[in-house]
């Protein structure tokens, strides 16, 4: 598969699109094969270098996306091969693939498109922590 990298902080000259690994879902996670992704502060922050990935997190950016799942790790119920979701992640979102755990993901609302709900995990998990 491939994903952004950052071989070298900077500007977005910095993000290049290389050949990476296949993502594999652990124990309760699954596999999104991506469809969008939106950008974060974070997202430019770790391009810049003043970032880092929390330890054990994908070291490509992208702190949410939408797609499809692709496949079940072990644990995982509630959700079926093809469903169609957005996810807010620690990491790995500008890639065609990543693992995510299931507790992270969100279902499309309706009317939704599955690119347009790339930007929805941060803004919806800010809102709802902020009404707490």
């Amino acid at each position: 598969m491939h994903a952004i990298t950052i071989p070298e902080p900077g500007g977005p000259e910095a993000l290049v699109w290389n050949e990476v690994p296949d993502p594999v879902p652990g124990e309760g996670e699954v596999l999104v094969e991506v469809a969008a992704g939106a950008v974060n502060r974070a997202d430019i922050l770790q391009r810049q270098g003043f970032y880092n990935p929390p330890p054990g997190a994908s070291p490509y950016p992208g702190l949410e996306c939408s797609g499809r799942i692709a496949a079940l790790g072990p644990g995982v119920s509630g959700w079926v091969v093809g469903d169609e979701v957005c996810a807010l992640l620690a990491g790995g979102g500008y890639a065609e693939k990543v693992a995510v755990p299931a507790g992270q993901l969100l279902p499309l609302p309706q009317g939704l498109d599955v690119e347009q709900a790339a930007a929805l995990p941060e803004v919806t998990c800010t809102v709802w922590s902020k009404s707490m």
